[in-house]
């Protein structure tokens, strides 16, 4: 078994060996248990029931809550060889309807879907044809109401208990106290959940907080310092967002906004700009907080205070995902 993993660690994911507790994790999860990771941004959650997947027989089910993420994750998959696709909104009907055919066939290991949509009566009953064997639940601090961002449709995922009787879960977030995690598994109701909690620290980040004069300038200067280099900027409104890239444009750094106003269509171009590196900044809300998989983002700027800190610790998260050094500065 050792060999098999480390071989299809390598051969699919490129990767020599685990990152910390990764294998501990994937072997747990190919036990049948249920598993609940608290694993930092960029520490490799992602990797944890992607592999598993790829090793059991049937599908695996993956809720995501962003569709940005569902397309990143599966892209990355597809070309890596890995049968992985994804049910949302930006698909037309045919495109669905040859996904769904294609479950149906059983090409498939790994299916990511939104909770809405996996929740609907319609999928449920294509579900019970799917016999999914183990549905893996990211950004699952959103089930909480003591999280950061808590979205009542994750509720409703513990329904699949009752559907589709001890299918073994995998509950993973990369922020969360002890209240949060417990809410976690009590709301999905985690049969004695095997526990992984991997280590904060990013000795790789370089955290700073700056006096606010002049954000603008002072926002300049760090773009400067990274200069064709990629950056995020959080900001705490909509409109601040499209402000700051305009304004950041016009000073010849190339940025683009991206918040939750916008409709699907220019969010998508936008961050596959940023993801293609057209761009050097996106300006953000924390539209932008979860699952935005760029390793190479080299400074993340936060214009106005965020909302509390996990959220700051998720956000501040987006850098360095390479391991490479990071700037993180808040005004």
């Amino acid at each position: 078994m050792v060999a098999n993993l480390n071989s299809l660690l390598k051969k699919t994911f490129g990767y020599d060996s685990f990152r910390p507790l990764q294998e501990e994790i994937i072997r747990a999860a190919l036990d049948g248990r249920d598993v609940l990771v608290l694993m930092p941004t960029g520490g490799g959650k992602s990797l944890c029931y992607q592999l598993p997947a790829l090793v059991r027989e049937g599908l695996t089910i993956v809720v995501s809550p962003l569709i940005a993420l569902m397309k990143d994750q599966v892209d990355a998959l597809q070309a890596a060889g890995a049968p992985a696709t994804f049910l949302n909104s930006t698909l037309n009907a045919d495109e669905s309807r040859h996904r769904i055919a294609g479950l149906y066939r059983g090409e498939y290991k790994l299916l990511y879907i939104a909770p809405e949509r996996l929740m609907l009566s319609g999928t449920i009953e294509m579900l019970e044809s799917w016999k999914p064997q183990c549905i893996a639940i990211d950004e699952a601090h959103c089930i909480s109401e003591w999280g950061h961002d808590f979205r009542p449709e994750y509720r409703q995922i513990a329904n699949l208990r009752d559907q589709f009787g001890q299918i073994p879960m995998m509950a993973l977030t990369a922020t969360a106290t002890d209240r949060v995690r417990e809410d976690i598994a009590t709301q999905l109701r985690l049969h004695e959940p095997q526990r992984f909690i991997a280590s904060f620290n990013r000795p790789n980040l370089q955290y700073r907080v700056v006096p606010r004069r002049s954000a603008l300038r002072q926002i300049l200067e760090v773009a400067g310092k990274h200069e064709g280099e990629s950056g995020i900027i959080y900001c705490g409104s909509r409109n601040g967002t499209e402000r700051l890239a305009k304004r950041l444009t016009e000073n010849g750094v190339k940025a683009a906004p991206y918040h939750a106003g916008m409709n699907a269509k220019d969010r998508n171009r936008n961050q596959e700009a940023f993801i293609r590196d057209e761009i050097q900044v996106i300006c953000a809300t924390i539209a932008f907080g979860m699952g935005i998989d760029k390793p190479d983002v080299r400074f993340v700027i936060h214009q106005d205070l965020p909302k509390n800190l996990e959220g700051y610790y998720q956000e501040t998260g987006r850098a360095g995902r390479d391991g490479l050094s990071a700037d993180c500065v808040l005004l």
